[in-house]
């Protein structure tokens, strides 16, 4: 078994200890981290369809694949609604579900390779906490499930973090695969993108106009009624404690929020509006501009934290905050039969990044094909840069300072509970890269997060 073990740490949760204790099965309490095997690491999912519920265990090494589960069982199984998982982990006082089939009395499905492991590590029912077992012992509970071979090893699936060179061959793959038809033309013709609003190209000149004054951005948002409501509402927020009333656009940019904030803020409305929001969604995930939100608002806080002299421009760190996750949008706009399926396995696979579903079922990534958006749009390409290279926190290439501060800002969220997937630790490079410490950085998440409230009033107006 590994040497790894818990010290001085809270017991595990009395009733898994039961159930270990009932079935004549030794353990040893382990901290979780991430230099223990994912392939020791035991995952529950507890699924169900018109049939029932169905427990499946496989190891944290192999993405869940509902499709192959469908071949097998004959059965369309889906992840059992949030609310009711919760209700029944509440009952025995625990927070994350454990691989144990005693504690529901559905029948239980595990994947053949999960026994192979030389020792397993099953979650005790809270977040850190593990129960180190050994094989032959855990298959004691397993004496009424069945076993299959169902999981997909992620050896197997390469997402693209850094090789943008292949984006538009793999983006017109992905494309093609989902098309009655092979269709040969530009990656352009294929993917039918709304046009971008004449009020986001007006801004996009501006942007790079280096003459652009207070008025012109005025002039620009006062054509639209619904951002110019919003840029006041915004300016007006409790969130930025303007003193007296914001009774005009150019009075929301003079004494609140500045120009370069409000031309990013602008930009940020305007590209929201043109792709909607997918009806359907993973369960348990934040919403989509309470994370943008949240994300811009953590970034802006590290980009004055940095150095003066690495520190990039500020206003479009925050745009690159707010579109950080536009090819989620993006890909339920291309892909609508198949997105439902994405946030299906999304639901199954809370162990993994969302990087993998999406190469498993698409053959891309959201982040690969919102910076062809961007590129698409002739946007900054910093901006592209930022979407396109967020999960890789080894870049190091140009315009590299938007998206390591995207990766930090994210990872920072999430280790907080805002934001999907797995919490993933934020490696020393990347700060270093950023001249940030870590104390420093997490300075910043805490006060964005005591202003959650707020936040999430500002979030509401990018639903309009």
């Amino acid at each position: 078994m590994t040497e790894v073990a818990k010290d001085a740490a809270t017991p595990a949760p009395s009733v898994t200890h039961l159930l270990l204790e009932k079935h004549g099965i030794p353990f040893r309490e382990v901290v979780d981290s991430a230099q223990l095997p994912a392939s020791a690491k035991v995952q529950a999912a507890l699924l169900e369809d018109s049939v029932g519920a169905l427990m499946v265990l496989f190891p944290q090494s192999q993405l869940l694949d509902l499709n192959r589960l469908e071949e097998l069982t004959g059965r369309k199984l889906a992840a059992v609604p949030l609310e009711r998982l919760k209700r029944m982990l509440d009952k025995h006082q625990l927070s994350i579900l454990p691989g144990l089939p005693a504690l529901t009395s559905s029948p239980c499905l595990y994947e053949a390779s999960l026994l192979n492991a030389p020792t397993l590590l099953v979650s005790a029912g809270h977040p850190g906490e593990l129960l180190e077992v050994d094989p032959n012992d855990f298959k004691k509970m397993l004496s009424k499930g069945s076993a299959a071979s169902f999981g997909v090893p992620l050896t197997s699936i390469r997402p693209n973090l850094d090789r943008p060179g292949d984006d538009s061959e793999e983006i017109t793959q992905a494309v093609h695969a989902f098309t009655a038809r092979r269709i040969q033309k530009r990656l352009e013709e294929t993917i039918e993108i709304p046009p971008l609003a004449q009020t986001a190209q007006r801004i996009i000149k501006l942007r790079v106009d280096p003459n652009a004054s207070v008025d012109d951005i005025t002039n620009v948002v006062e054509t639209d009624p619904a951002l110019a409501a919003q840029v006041v509402s915004w300016a007006a927020s409790p969130y930025y404690a303007a003193p007296g009333k914001i009774r005009s656009v150019e009075d929301a940019i003079v004494r609140v929020l500045g120009f370069d904030l409000v031309i990013n803020l602008a930009l940020g409305l305007a590209l929201g509006k043109t792709l909607s929001l997918p009806k359907d969604h993973p369960q348990h995930t934040t919403p989509y501009w309470q994370q943008s939100i949240y994300t811009a608002a953590v970034i802006e806080g590290l980009t004055r934290a940095m150095p003066r002299a690495q520190r990039p421009e500020t206003g479009l760190t925050y745009l690159a905050g707010l579109l950080h996750n536009f090819g989620y949008l993006l890909l339920a706009h291309v892909f609508p039969p198949h997105f439902s399926l994405i946030c299906r396995h999304l639901e199954v696979n809370p162990h993994l990044c969302h990087s993998y579903v999406e190469q498993h079922l698409l053959g891309i990534s959201r982040e690969q094909i919102g910076a062809w958006l961007m590129r698409f749009w002739d946007m900054p390409e910093e901006l592209a840069t930022a979407l396109r290279f967020q999960q890789d926190t080894h870049y190091a290439g140009d315009h590299a300072a938007y998206p390591n501060l995207v990766c930090l800002a994210v990872r920072l969220l999430r280790n907080h509970g805002v934001g999907t997937g797995p919490d993933e630790s934020v490696p020393d490079e990347l700060l270093e890269r950023l001249g940030l410490t870590r104390d420093k950085a997490d300075d910043v998440v805490r006060k964005v997060l005591e202003a959650e409230t707020l936040l999430r009033e500002l979030a509401s107006q990018f639903h309009g």
